[in-house]
């Protein structure tokens, strides 16, 4: 393996899919997102927390202009740190992967990683808009949304051992994985906080949320898998 070669095809491939992730929620996320704030910020002019003044517009603009300048380099920054994990689990199972050729490969995996790493534990904890949700219980809601993260990521590879090693009988692996992820379904606590929003806003900016980072995912796979193809990193020198 050439080392330098893995390290740029990998981090280079996340980073320029997390723009692309960024540059969509510019797009399509931001929107539902001033809609949300918007009706937080009627609300704290109804009670008295804020006034409605220039100055609070103003101030509002600039903080709202950072916020969207800030997802592009959160895109990356996403970008670099599971593009990184996708290449470090292509360069492992390369080839135990089925197609036939990296791009597909890599497609595969990205899929694969996209369903246990994103969508899974999206459908237990799907994206709330920002202003949706109680301050108090922030850490309570980033933990266990991270560990259900491992959870699902864990288990994986677990059953992914697993179902190398059995023979005639590899669907007892997934039905196996498919349990286990019940299971902490049903452990798991729910999201503590009532949603008081509009549920069409909610639903909204959930369903965008959603595509944007599946476009991530499949952007993240396919230049990974071109980037390998053209350098071929794990090739042996002669």
């Amino acid at each position: 393996m050439k080392v330098i070669s893995f390290l740029v095809i990998v981090i280079s491939a996340g980073i320029l899919a997390g723009l692309v992730h960024g540059m969509l929620n510019i797009i399509l996320v931001e929107p539902y997102l001033d809609n949300a704030i918007g009706i937080e910020n009627q609300r704290l002019f109804a009670e008295g927390q804020a006034k409605d003044t220039p100055d609070f517009w103003k101030q509002f603009s600039d903080y709202r202009i950072w916020q969207k300048q800030g997802s592009i380099v959160a895109g990356a920054m996403l970008g670099a740190s599971t593009g990184a994990l996708l290449g470090l689990v292509f360069a492992y199972s390369k080839k135990s992967l089925p197609g036939n050729n990296d791009i597909k490969k890599a497609l595969i995996l990205a899929s694969i990683m996209w369903a246990v790493l994103f969508f899974i534990p999206f459908l237990k904890y799907p994206a709330n808009p920002p202003t949706v949700g109680e301050p108090d219980t922030i850490t309570f809601r980033a933990t266990t949304y991270a560990l259900f993260v491992a959870l699902s990521g864990g288990g994986a590879i677990g059953f992914s051992i697993l179902y190398k090693k059995m023979k005639d009988k590899k669907i007892l692996a997934l039905v196996g994985y498919a349990g286990f992820m019940g299971a902490m379904f049903i452990i798991m606590p729910p999201n503590p906080d009532p949603i008081n929003a509009s549920m069409d806003l909610v639903n909204g900016f959930r369903a965008i949320s959603a595509s944007t980072m599946t476009v991530y995912w499949i952007a993240n796979g396919i230049i990974l898998g071109w980037m390998w193809k053209k350098v071929k990193p794990d090739a042996i020198s002669s």
